[in-house]
């Protein structure tokens, strides 16, 4: 799971930067819209996508007033994003690294076109459904702030309150799970008021991972970031493992 945890950390930094200029915003709207009118209610008790959905908002300092508008277009309260569409796109990268999108559109004929175009500027490929998903399995993810934590002790809590795995990654614990438990293991993870629960999603875990060294890896890291900078997609999971001297300037 190294290649995911690496990755997961990327994703949180260029989160919080994306979050400065705004992109991240608009993303996380959709995303919050999409899962009130799937979910079929508006509240978050209700609903744990949407629940989900509000907790990656406010992780990036979302302000409330943006939450509270996504959540009344979910709801037909307010317009806009009438058709939005949950994709799922799968490729390969560069090195033979796999690559799985997960895409929100208002028009999937557009938005094919251009994600291959990135592919294929990066030396990658976009391939059929299936190509390259069973590679991972979806799992819960929930990332907590390490400091002042006794790492023994806190695996033990994790592993009891249901976690599978809990790695160390920097100044984060990464705990991994079944994605059908992870409300609890959060809840139970968040019932010691000095854990600082910094994100918990649902997401791609890969079953094994590809070593990259340093060149090959900024290659693939280029394509992940072209591919971020397009507004309908909302996570990428790659089976990179990344070395530790690149993961230390980012």
């Amino acid at each position: 799971m190294a290649g995911h945890s690496h990755w997961a950390s990327i994703k949180h930094k260029k989160g919080a930067a994306d979050a400065k200029k705004g992109k991240i915003f608009s993303k996380l709207a959709r995303m919050i819209t999409v899962a009130v009118k799937k979910g079929g209610s508006s509240d978050p008790e209700m609903n744990p996508k949407l629940q989900l959905a509000i907790s990656k908002a406010r992780a990036v300092n979302m302000p409330k007033e943006n939450i509270e508008r996504a959540i009344q277009k979910g709801t037909g309260e307010a317009s806009g994003d009438g058709g939005l569409f949950e994709l799922m796109y799968e490729g390969y990268g560069p090195y033979g690294v796999a690559l799985m999108l997960e895409i929100l559109t208002d028009n999937k004929n557009r938005t094919a076109p251009e994600i291959r175009k990135i592919f294929e500027r990066f030396g990658g490929n976009l391939g059929e459904s299936g190509c390259v998903s069973w590679m991972f399995e979806k799992k819960g993810l929930i990332e907590v702030n390490s400091n002042n934590l006794n790492e023994d002790e806190f695996m033990m809590r994790a592993l009891e309150a249901g976690a599978e795995d809990v790695q160390r990654v920097g100044n984060t614990f990464q705990i991994i799970c079944s994605q059908t438990d992870l409300d609890e293991v959060k809840k139970g993870i968040e019932s010691r008021n000095t854990i600082e629960i910094l994100n918990a999603e649902v997401c791609w875990i890969p079953k094994n991972t590809v070593d990259l060294d340093e060149t090959a890896a900024r290659k693939v890291l280029g394509l992940m970031e072209a591919l971020e900078e397009h507004d309908d997609v909302q996570d990428i999971y790659s089976n990179a493992n990344l070395p530790q001297s690149l993961l230390a300037e980012i």
